[in-house]
């Protein structure tokens, strides 16, 4: 009984740690709207504004001035990275990236394509190895299946400031996700504006996550935004 009143107990906290965070929170989804993968984010767009962000979609070819006046930049592998390049770099507003292709145009990581930053096809399994940190979710170290099918993954080489916290599984030169405090060595002589997450999603594998990988996603998010 004990037990059954402690888990409800922590179960109503994280729900309540989740709307704090949430909460009068302003979030920048910038994609490519002419885009044939539009329709997966605004899956991710519906899905944060069920958690209570008010979400803008916004696409590439608009400001990127406009990021000073929100509270989280989300910036989706369905961009044009070539037309992108860096233009959310220097923004003091947290960021959110999956699109590996803009690692190094953000100074996220290096500049060699598949050495610093590349796609990987057919995973479904992650290696978290940072347990303890809050972009871990509070799930277990070892393996994680975070997609309920095979299908691509992004992910970068962090520069020696990050926080790394999952490779591909069996490839730990990999990390699928990684993220950098406000401040933190980037890319050499880059330092972090602002928190810098990188998570390992492609254009259209949002809807095919596991519990896990849906825990992990808020959890880059909640992070970013603190």
């Amino acid at each position: 009984m004990r037990h059954l009143i402690a888990v409800t107990l922590c179960c109503l906290w994280f729900a309540s740690a989740q709307a704090a965070t949430s909460s009068g929170k302003n979030v920048l989804l910038v994609v490519r709207k002419d885009g044939k993968s539009l329709a997966y984010d605004q899956k991710i767009e519906q899905h944060l504004t069920a958690r209570g962000f008010t979400v803008t979609l916004y696409d590439q070819y608009l400001p990127a001035a406009k990021a000073k006046d929100f509270d989280l930049v989300v910036l989706s592998s369905t961009v044009r990275s070539r037309d992108l390049l860096g233009a959310y770099r220097d923004t003091p507003t947290p960021m959110v990236t999956w699109e590996s292709d803009l690692l190094d145009d953000m100074g996220m990581s290096g500049k060699r394509p598949d050495t610093d930053f590349g796609k990987a096809d057919k995973q479904h399994a992650l290696w978290l190895v940072n347990a303890p940190h809050a972009l871990a979710a509070g799930l277990p170290a070892g393996i994680v299946n975070v997609y309920v099918k095979n299908a691509p993954m992004n992910w970068g080489k962090p520069g020696l400031g990050a926080s790394i916290i999952a490779t591909l599984a069996g490839e730990p030169e990999k990390v699928a996700i990684f993220g950098y405090e406000k401040g933190a060595t980037m890319d050499y002589e880059s330092l972090a504006p602002a928190r810098r997450v990188m998570f390992f999603l492609d254009n259209e594998t949002f809807d095919n996550l596991t519990p896990e990988g849906y825990r992990l996603f808020d959890a880059a998010v909640d992070w970013a935004i603190r």
